[in-house]
C-alpha cells in the first residue's frame, strides 16, 4: 500500500542555491525494501548546473539510497524520478529526502516521510 504524498518543509535561506524536494511517495516493496517517487523543482536548471541527484537518508544522515541525474530537466519543472528498493534498517520510521546541485551539493527544502508499515 502506498503511503501519502507528503510536502516539502521551507527552507527559504537556500531557495535560489540548491533544489528543492516538493513531494514523495514511498511504497513498501519487500522485506525492508521501499520504493520512493520524488519530486523535485530546479527552476534554475540548465545543461550546465543543475539537480543531479536526490538521496534517502536517516534524521542522522546516515544515506540509505541515492539517485544520480544524469542531466538537467530545465524543460521539465518540476519533475519527478524514483528510486527502488531502497534498504532501510528495521525499526526506522521516517526518512529524509533531500537533492543536490550539480555546484552546491545537499541543500535546499527536503522532505521527511513515514515509512508505511513502521510504526
Amino acid at each position: 500500500m502506498a503511503g501519502p504524498i507528503v510536502k516539502a518543509q521551507t527552507s527559504d535561506a537556500a531557495a535560489q542555491r540548491y533544489p528543492d524536494v516538493v513531494a514523495v511517495q514511498v511504497r513498501a516493496s519487500g522485506s525492508g525494501r521501499f520504493d520512493f517517487d520524488v519530486t523535485v523543482s530546479s527552476s534554475y536548471d540548465t545543461p550546465s548546473r543543475y539537480a543531479d541527484a536526490f538521496r534517502v537518508t536517516s534524521t542522522r544522515g546516515a544515506v540509505y539510497g541515492e539517485r544520480r541525474l544524469l542531466h538537467d530537466h530545465a524543460g521539465e519543472q518540476p519533475f519527478t524520478r524514483d528510486l527502488h528498493g531502497v534498504t532501510i534498517p528495521a525499526g526506522t520510521r521516517t526518512v529524509v529526502v533531500q537533492a543536490r546541485d550539480s555546484r552546491f551539493g545537499y541543500g535546499g527544502k527536503v522532505v521527511q516521510v513515514a515509512l508505511p508499515g513502521r510504526h
